[in-house]
């Protein structure tokens, strides 16, 4: 091999012997995933939306489940969207169900699905990575995939310094690359290769670099610091504060449901906030702690804290609803709130324990109150 200063220039010089590195590593290594098993159009679209900006083994049970239910583009057409979004529950960012609705119509009225990244850019909620996904996955277009794992990955084949704004802005800076190395005759395989490889080898932190297929290509691995690449700018993390509240009333929970129109959370249900109750976090935090959590959406650190309040008196816009407990299974909660709600009834079961009660003694009401939990510090961040 001939010495090429440039690493970039050198990695595309010596493309034929990485593309043989990479696809011989995956062939022997590839993780058993079931859009993988008997791979079809449709696998492929709903496996790579519901993989954006979500862990493989949080997928895994919603794809097995969304797939028995709604087995092709035509099922997904012919369905609700109120049935769309309770198969999605718990995945968040629930535009991506409702871009794969709308998705699955269009290609339902079409004579024969699209076949080019350009097509595919034209349905809902597909970006130029699920586009090249996709488009060489199934019909092996010659269109290569960048998203933050391949960033990394190409970042530290170069050992490129260069400090990006973020994941996004890297991703278009190196597409050329990634086009420029790309396998021709097996270009799906090559991008499940590179994803593979960065889920499984090229890890943000610790990287396993002495297993890695591609070491020998790789200008980070020769600095001895891989992890320091790709450089990205910080995030400015806000913190938020929300106080939730817990109204029962005849065996019946309080909640919240978003607009229709609502980015976020459409037609969801959550546990109303002390706002939408008409009142301040203040007051609200009077009543018996429940619960305190952490979690985090995109720049934003929230903790919540819920606490028991009487039931509001007059009338309550629309939005605010009574749900009976006995059918909060059936209606769509965001996956947090599911879980909150889970947590707080089974704490309340497991704090009255049985109590034996003589024939002549008088049975008391069941008390519909939640109890705080005996030390609310200790729970769980989200």
């Amino acid at each position: 091999m001939f010495f090429v200063a440039n690493p970039s220039a050198r990695l595309i010089a010596a493309q034929l012997d990485f593309q043989s590195a990479l696809l011989g590593w995956y062939r022997n290594h590839a993780r058993a995933l079931p859009w993988r098993d008997a791979p079809s159009l449709y696998k492929t679209v709903v496996s790579e939306l519901m993989l954006q900006q979500t862990q493989v083994k949080t997928v895994l049970p919603y794809f097995a489940r969304w797939l028995a239910a709604l087995p092709d583009f035509a099922a997904l057409a012919a369905a609700s969207e109120s049935r769309v979004l309770k198969l999605w529950e718990g995945l968040g960012y629930y535009s991506r169900a409702r871009n794969l609705h709308k998705l699955a119509k269009a290609v339902a009225a079409l004579p024969e699905p699209p076949r080019t990244p350009a097509e595919w850019r034209e349905l809902p909620g597909v970006g130029p990575y699920t586009a090249a996904a996709v488009t060489s996955i199934s019909f092996g277009e010659p269109a290569a995939c960048v998203d933050g794992n391949v960033v990394r990955i190409l970042a530290r084949l170069t050992a490129n310094a260069t400090e990006f704004r973020d994941s996004a802005s890297a991703a278009k800076i190196f597409t050329p690359l990634a086009e420029a190395i790309l396998s021709p005759a097996t270009p799906g395989d090559h991008n499940q290769a590179m994803m593979e490889l960065g889920a499984t080898v090229c890890f943000r932190q610790n990287p396993l670099c002495l297993t890695c297929p591609v070491r020998a290509f790789c200008a980070a691995a020769r600095t001895g610091d891989p992890a320091a690449y790709p450089r990205l700018a910080a995030k400015k993390i806000e913190q938020r504060i929300v106080t939730r509240v817990w109204c029962e009333r005849d065996g019946s929970l309080l909640l919240h449901r978003a607009a229709t129109d609502s980015k976020r959370l459409a037609d969801q249900h959550e546990l109303p906030s002390a706002e939408h109750l008409g009142f301040t976090g203040a007051t609200a935090a009077r009543g018996p702690l429940l619960a305190k959590k952490k979690r985090a959406i995109t720049r934003f650190q929230i903790t919540e804290s819920i606490h028991a309040t009487p039931s509001p008196r007059g009338k309550l816009p629309p939005e605010l609803i009574w749900v009976p407990l006995t059918t909060l299974d059936a209606i769509t909660l965001s996956g947090p709130h599911r879980r909150w709600i889970t947590e707080i009834l089974a704490q309340r079961t497991s704090a009255q324990p049985p109590r034996s009660i003589s024939r002549s003694e008088p049975r008391a009401a069941p008390s519909t109150a939640p109890r705080p939990p005996s030390s609310p510090a200790d729970s769980v961040p989200e």
